[in-house]
């Protein structure tokens, strides 16, 4: 089962999110929350409910006043949003405002035939191009067709062919292959 299949059944089992009404597809960001990213979240008039640079346990969870322990992993900023919104009306707050920003999305992989290789923060519209670039470019003998990638979510960890303008994703684990012409 993939991680984000694996998000989406857990979301519809915890019990906040099924009474929220919340769904897997939000008119909000696709992008899917994960161990690792870190989020602000202000509630607007209430200092003491704004938390800044929250990073998302390896469980996927956050620690929230007055809520507990927010189990978040797959959801989008406008899921989160709502839980918290639906969390805090009525008992807490008459009409909470709550806004979540991403301040740092977990990072995505490079190794291989690049300058730098390692760990570089994701990118919204992150290509293998772009990634290469964020580490230091192509060294002269990198493959222009070696390039593999292995998806965060793939339970079988199996490296994928890719090119140039393939997206990566975070949590990604890129491989530019050496070329021997």
């Amino acid at each position: 089962m993939s991680t984000l299949a694996f998000a989406q059944n857990e979301l519809v089992s915890d019990p906040v999110v099924r009474q929220s009404g919340l769904s897997s597809n939000t008119a909000y960001s696709s992008y899917r929350l994960g161990a690792g990213d870190v989020v602000n979240i202000r509630v607007f008039g209430e200092d003491d409910l704004s938390k800044e640079k929250i990073r998302l346990t390896d469980a996927g969870t956050v620690p929230y006043p007055v809520l507990g322990e927010l189990r978040v992993l797959g959801m989008t900023v406008g899921d989160l949003e709502r839980l918290i919104t639906d969390g805090l009306k009525g008992r807490y707050l008459v009409n909470p405002r709550v806004s979540v920003q991403i301040d740092e999305y977990r990072p995505f992989y490079v190794n291989g035939m690049v300058e730098k290789p390692g760990g570089y923060p994701y990118q919204p519209g992150l290509t293998v191009r772009k990634a290469a670039s964020l580490a230091g470019g192509f060294k002269e003998r990198a493959s222009s067709s070696k390039m593999y990638v292995i998806r965060e979510g793939d339970p079988s960890h199996r490296p994928v062919k890719v090119d140039l303008n393939t997206e990566v994703g975070p949590g990604d684990i890129l491989t530019i292959e050496e070329s021997f012409f």
